[in-house]
């Protein structure tokens, strides 16, 4: 919109700086972040007032969970609430990029809002059937797939080599579908302790800011051999405006939590890090990027998957952030620890684009 205007005056002056994409990204970090400081402390409010008891709190888990009993849920609302607004200020509104990735946080969102809301009124930790949650978000995720991949093509590129891909025509979609999906319900999972998938979140998103602006840029691309994704720079903003939300929403969720992402934040923010992964051709890259978000799923497959078949846990509870509570580890230590590898991830993840 701020764009727009700036186009309109001629980018003449102090709009000249709205040509930048670096300068709007900036403007969309602060904007999100002010929003979400401005609107957290009333909105917790009506949460607790609508929602009573809160978020309901398994009997079976960490027994210093049950201190967290009353706090209320769907803070990822305020996420999404300062994301939109700020995306909507500082980006060029022309850029499918931008909507895609969008239509999927929001989708996302809205599933996972349905989610919680179901969990709240039946005071159950069990919220909507899980085949219906993710029928809803392969068909979010099937559409947006076919907008991206119709803009940017259905190669599949291969982290480590300089350009090699392999096009798997309309394979290429239900391979996006796996992605966007996978990485919401991953960040779903990972969302367990205050803080835990904020943090990393914030991180894959600094990450992949850095990424979709030498994606989108020609030269810069050419230079690391990673492939050029005309537009794809924008994306950026939306990086930016996700870390601005969560950044925001750090300051109500850190411990003693006075609020929780639930599922509406969780799945948005998993399912936006997949689509932009998505828009640029660094699917691989973001299983790096987003290595703790595919261990915390991992662990509860291996757990499922070998109870089932010989009636044992390998862990002592999953997802395996659970597990480490177990053996005694305090909360704030698993939270930190988590961080740290989820840091590590990343650097890891940009090291990618200089080894081809």
């Amino acid at each position: 919109m701020l764009y727009l205007l700036a186009e309109w005056f001629g980018f003449e002056g102090v709009f000249n700086l709205f040509r930048y994409i670096s300068f709007r990204t900036g403007g969309a970090v602060a904007t999100s972040l002010f929003i979400g400081m401005l609107i957290g402390p009333r909105f917790i409010v009506m949460l607790r007032l609508r929602q009573g008891k809160g978020q309901p709190i398994r009997a079976d888990g960490p027994q210093s969970h049950l201190a967290k009993v009353g706090t209320p849920t769907m803070g990822g609302l305020m996420i999404l609430i300062s994301l939109t607004i700020s995306l909507l200020l500082w980006m060029k509104l022309d850029n499918i990029y931008v909507w895609s990735c969008l239509i999927v946080t929001l989708g996302f969102g809205m599933v996972g809002f349905m989610d919680d809301l179901d969990k709240v009124r039946k005071a159950s930790h069990k919220g909507v059937s899980g085949k219906v949650r993710l029928l809803i978000e392969f068909a979010i995720a099937g559409i947006v797939s076919f907008m991206i991949l119709s803009q940017n093509g259905t190669e599949i590129y291969v982290p480590f080599f300089n350009k090699v891909a392999i096009d798997m025509g309309y394979f290429a979609i239900i391979f996006a579908m796996f992605v966007i999906v996978g990485s919401g319900n991953a960040v779903n999972l990972t969302d367990g302790l205050d803080g835990l998938a904020t943090m990393p979140v914030v991180i894959a998103s600094g990450t992949f800011l850095i990424i979709v602006y030498l994606a989108g840029n020609a030269i810069f691309s050419d230079y690391l051999g990673i492939p050029h994704v005309p537009g794809a720079g924008e994306l950026a903003i939306f990086c930016a405006a996700i870390i601005g939300g969560c950044l925001a929403f750090l300051w109500f969720n850190a411990p003693p939590a006075a609020i929780f992402m639930g599922d509406t934040g969780s799945l948005a923010l998993g399912g936006a890090l997949g689509a932009i992964a998505v828009s640029v051709h660094h699917e691989f890259v973001l299983a790096v990027v987003g290595g703790l978000f595919v261990l915390e799923a991992a662990s509860v497959i291996i757990q499922v998957f070998y109870f089932k078949r010989t009636g044992k846990r390998v862990f002592r509870m999953a997802p395996i952030h659970h597990h480490f509570e177990q053996m005694g580890w305090a909360e704030s230590t698993v939270v930190i620890r988590f961080w740290i590898i989820s840091l590590v991830l990343a650097l890891a993840g940009l090291s990618t684009l200089k080894l081809r």
